[in-house]
C-alpha cells in the first residue's frame, strides 16, 4: 500500500482511491432514488393543483417508469449490501433518529403507491385497457375516488425520499466532504431537475413543455447556489474541510466535477435550454440527457470523493 502522510485531525489527501467501502450501487441507487422522487413530486403536485388535464405528461405519463426506477435502485441496493439476507430486519423496528430507517420505511411506502399510481392511469398508454378481474376494477374505482388523497401522500414520501439520499451520507461524521446539512437540500434539488428534465420528454404540449424547462432551469440555478454555498461553507471551517473542498480545488476531482457535474451537467443544458425558449430549435432529448448524466455523475464524484476525506489521529 502506498506510504500515507498522517497529520494528526487533518484530512489525509494520499488516501488509496481503491480503498472505497462503496461501489457503483450506492451511487447508481441515490441517483434512480432522486429522479423517481422528482417524478412523483411533480405528478403529485398537479393533481392536488387540479391541473392533471393541462399537464398529462407529468402527471399521467411519466410516472410510468418510476416503479421500474425504484425497482432498479432497490436491487443495486440489495447487491451492495453484504449480508443480503438480513435486509428485512430493516423492517423490524423504526428509529427516527436514523436517516437508513426513514429510507427504508419510505421506499416501503412509496415503491407501491407508485405502481397504483400508474395503475390508474394505465388507459393513458392503453386506451381499451380492462382489468380481467371485479376486484381490481373495484380497487381502481375506490383509488381514484381518493387520488388527491394519495397525491398528497405520495409528495410528502417523496420529498422524504429525495432529501434522504442526501442525508444518508451526510450522517457520516468520520468523512468531512459528506457531513455537511447542505447535501439533503442538494440532493432533492438535483433529483427534482432530473424529474423535470424527464418530464419535458413526455411532455403533451409546447406549453407544457416550456414549463418544466423553466422549472428546470429555476431548479438548476439553485443547484448552483447549494453547490457555492457548500464549498463556501467548507473552505470557512475547519481544517479536514478545507482539505475536503480541495478535492474539488485543484484536487483530483476537480476536472470531473467541474467539466461532467457543473460544465457538462448543468450550464450547457441550462443554455439549451434558454435557446429553446427562445425559439431556437433544439432537440429536446439534448438537454434533458445532459441533465440526467450530470445528476449521475454528482452522485458518483460525491460518494467516491467523500470515501477519500477521513479524519486521521
Amino acid at each position: 500500500m502506498r506510504e500515507e502522510i498522517i497529520t494528526s485531525g487533518r484530512l489525509n489527501p494520499h488516501i488509496d482511491p481503491h480503498l472505497e467501502i462503496w461501489h457503483w450501487q450506492i451511487p447508481l441507487y441515490l441517483f434512480l432514488g432522486g429522479l423517481a422522487a422528482g417524478i412523483l413530486f411533480f405528478a403529485a403536485l398537479y393533481t392536488i393543483m387540479g391541473k392533471e388535464d393541462k399537464y398529462p405528461g407529468a402527471v399521467r405519463r411519466a410516472p410510468i417508469i418510476v416503479p421500474f426506477l425504484l425497482i432498479l435502485g432497490l436491487f443495486a441496493l440489495f447487491l451492495d449490501l453484504k449480508h443480503k439476507l438480513f435486509f428485512w430486519q430493516l423492517y423490524t423496528t423504526i428509529k427516527f433518529q436514523s436517516p437508513m430507517s426513514w429510507g427504508a420505511w419510505a421506499l416501503m411506502a412509496i415503491t407501491p403507491l407508485s405502481i397504483v399510481w400508474v395503475a390508474m392511469h394505465i388507459r393513458e398508454f392503453f386506451p381499451k385497457w380492462d382489468w380481467k378481474y371485479d376486484l381490481l376494477k373495484d380497487l381502481e374505482i375506490e383509488a381514484l375516488k381518493y387520488k388527491v388523497h394519495i397525491a398528497w401522500i405520495i409528495i410528502v414520501l417523496s420529498v422524504i425520499l429525495g432529501i434522504y439520499t442526501g442525508i444518508l451520507l451526510s450522517a457520516f461524521n468520520a468523512r468531512p466532504l459528506w457531513n455537511t446539512s447542505i447535501l439533503g437540500p442538494l440532493f432533492l434539488t438535483s433529483g427534482l431537475s432530473a424529474g423535470a428534465a424527464v418530464i419535458i420528454l413526455f411532455a403533451q404540449s409546447k406549453k407544457e413543455r416550456e414549463l418544466f424547462i423553466k422549472i428546470d432551469l429555476l431548479l438548476i440555478v439553485i443547484e448552483l447556489f447549494l453547490i457555492t454555498h457548500l464549498f463556501m461553507g467548507f473552505l470557512a471551517s475547519t481544517s479536514v474541510q478545507i482539505d475536503a473542498a480541495n478535492l474539488f480545488l485543484g484536487g483530483q476531482y476537480t476536472a470531473p466535477f467541474w467539466i461532467f457535474v457543473v460544465i457538462l451537467g448543468m450550464l450547457v443544458p441550462a443554455a439549451l435550454k434558454i435557446m429553446e425558449l427562445r425559439h431556437f430549435k433544439i432537440p429536446v432529448i439534448i438537454p434533458v440527457v445532459m441533465v440526467l448524466f450530470g445528476g449521475v455523475m454528482f452522485r458518483f464524484i460525491i460518494v467516491f470523493a467523500g470515501q477519500m476525506s477521513r479524519w486521521l489521529y
